[in-house]
Formats: C-alpha cells, sequence, structure tokens
C-alpha cells in the first residue's frame, strides 16, 4: 500500500495502553521497599509483577498510550497528518489501541503480534503533587524488529521520530537504526527523545551515537540531558548538545523549555496553570507542538510556544492525550 499523500511525522515506539490512577506518597513508599520501584520515573516490569500492581491499584482510567503514540495524537489534534509504527499483540488491548490511533487519524498499520507476549501495558501512579510513576510491562511492543520498519511509510514522513523507551531490545535497536537510515536516505529529518533519565543511563554509549551524526532533532528534559552528557549543570549541557546536532529541545518543567537551533539560544517560558492534575504526557505533548510548528517552517521560538501550550493543556488533566483541540492554540 502506498501512502498517497506526504505525512508530517512517523513515530516509532512502544504501543501500549495506559492505565492511570491517583494514590498518595505512602503506597509510593510501600512499593518503593516492596518492590524497588522508583517514584517519578518509568520503572519496566514483569507480567506477574503488573497483574500483582494492577491488583492493588485503585480504579484506574485506561487510555491507549505508549510517549510517541502519545505525541502523534496530539499532532493530530493541531491538524498534522502522522503516521505510527509499533508492535501491539492480537488481542483486546491490542485492538483498542490500534483504534484509537485509526480514530485521530494517524495511519497505523504494523501487523498485530499472534504468538508470545500480549499487548503491553504502563501502570501510572500519580500522587497529589501531580507527580507520575510508571510502571511498563513492555510485552509485545518490544518484539518490534526491523522487519516492521515500513519503508513506504517512513519516507512519506518529513521527521521521524523514534521513542528512546523502545531501545531495550537489540531487535528494537536494530529497527531504530534501519527507520533512521530509510529516513536519511529519503532526504528526511530524524528525531529522537531520550524519554527517561534510567533510559540514558541504560543506553548512554548507543545515545550519544545516534545524537552525534545520526538526529537532526532531539528532546530531552533537564535531567536527561545533564545525565547523557554526565554534567551536572544544564547549561554546560546545553552548551554542548548545541555541538552534536542541528536542533535540541529541552524541557526544564516550572521553568519552561530552552530550544537550541543552529546553535542559538531560545528560552520559552512555562504556560500557565491553573492546577496541576498529573504530569503524564507533558514531554509527549511539548513534541508534538513543536513538531507540528517544525514540519510548517515555523519559527524555532514558535515551535516552542506551541510545545508549551500543548504541555500545559495535557497537565491540567488525567491522561497523556489531548481533551481539546489543539488547532485552537495556534496563533
Amino acid at each position: 500500500m502506498t501512502i498517497s499523500s506526504e505525512l508530517d511525522v512517523v513515530g516509532v515506539g512502544n504501543a501500549l495502553v495506559d492505565v492511570l490512577t491517583h494514590t498518595d506518597d505512602a503506597f509510593i513508599a510501600e512499593q518503593e521497599a516492596a518492590s524497588g520501584m522508583k517514584r517519578g520515573t518509568m520503572n519496566l516490569i514483569d507480567e506477574r509483577r503488573a497483574v500483582e500492581l494492577y491488583g492493588l491499584m485503585g480504579q484506574g482510567t485506561e487510555v491507549s498510550g505508549g510517549s510517541a503514540a502519545n505525541t502523534l495524537a496530539g499532532l493530530a489534534s493541531f491538524g498534522g497528518k502522522g503516521g505510527f509504527i509499533g508492535k501491539v499483540a492480537d488481542d483486546q488491548l491490542g485492538q483498542v489501541f490500534t483504534h484509537d490511533m485509526r480514530t485521530n487519524g494517524t495511519v497505523y498499520r504494523t501487523q498485530p503480534l499472534i504468538l508470545g507476549p500480549k499487548t503491553g501495558r504502563c501502570l501510572i501512579l500519580v500522587t497529589p503533587d501531580a507527580e507520575r510513576t510508571m510502571n511498563t510491562y513492555l510485552g509485545a511492543a518490544v518484539e518490534l524488529c526491523p522487519a516492521d520498519i515500513d519503508e513506504d511509510l517512513i519516507g512519506s514522513g518529513r521527521v521521524t521520530y523514534l521513542e528512546g523507551y523502545l531501545f531495550d531490545k537489540p531487535a528494537a535497536k536494530d529497527a531504530f537504526r534501519e527507520a533512521g537510515k530509510i529516513a536519511h536516505d529519503a532526504g528526511r529529518k530524524v528525531s529522537l527523545t531520550l524519554s527517561d533519565p534510567f533510559c540514558v543511563e541504560r543506553h548512554r554509549a548507543d545515545f550519544l551515537n545516534l545524537v552525534h551524526g545520526h538526529t537532526d532533532i532531539l528532546f530531552a528534559n533537564e535531567d536527561e540531558i545533564k545525565s547523557l552528557f554526565k554534567v551536572g549543570d544544564f547549561d554546560a549541557a546545553v552548551r554542548l548538545v548545541a555541538k552534536a546536532c542541528e536542533t535540541a529541545v529541552l524541557t526544564r518543567s516550572e521553568k519552561g523549555a530552552v530550544i537550541v537551533h543552529n546553535e542559538q539560544i531560545y528560552e520559552i517560558p512555562a504556560e500557565p496553570v491553573a492546577r496541576v492534575v498529573d504530569t503524564t504526557g507533558a514531554g509527549d505533548q511539548f513534541a508534538a507542538g513543536f513538531l507540528f510548528g517544525y514540519t510548517r517552517n515555523m519559527p524555532a521560538d514558535v515551535c516552542g510556544r506551541l510545545g508549551a501550550r500543548a504541555a500545559a493543556e495535557i497537565i491540567s488533566h488525567i491522561g497523556p492525550r489531548p481533551e481539546i483541540s489543539y488547532a485552537t492554540l495556534v496563533d
């Protein structure tokens, strides 16, 4: 099947269903002691632990998720056109994920896994300070391999967006490299999101290799970029990343963001939010706003402001996907 028109962004990432619930600090501390779970980060868990934790959680909200998939949903809300490559199983949650992606207009045609792990899910615990602690059973998501990389789909996207969370199995790493090569061979841009500080710790050498010479647009938060370059000072990390890739989008929570583009630095203030409810998906939606503007040749600071507006909307409610049309955020 040939894509009939050009796409803005094609994402490659984990296809997951999120289960979000509010909890208290005592529950987090209890689970940290019992299982080694780390507050405020993404923790990889196996199927047995996923079943156990799901049983301990309070009533939850189930929504299709996955970092890159959330970004594609945000892009679609802005009015952009996107495609997604990610693996689900041929089960009920896999069907839910597929339906949600296609309903928002994203081109999604990765073949489901018939035999093997179930569709992945992320159990997200949100504390009263709106911090989220994620416990992810990757399941079928990490079975993505180079054979799943759709050359026609990648070639049709102005930007290929690679999700760092996917980078835990050799076959997935190979799929990343294949997607990046196809994109660059087609004259397209390659974007990478570092996803999580622990992700960076596990894969620093591989990520540095990707950033230097293979990545055009890098997304990271303050902790991730400092971890990547093993520095304790954010300004030092900014100086280093400015030499490493064409564009870096560095988010800093309530401090806003810093955009480094062709070694020029733009400071983007955070948008005001009446009440922060849940920070899940803030980085994903910042990326959606930035990439929407980028693929329309908007100036770097304007792209950053769109990202900040989308991030502000997402942290004002539960869940990692928009509850309004992001098209209303564009001036």
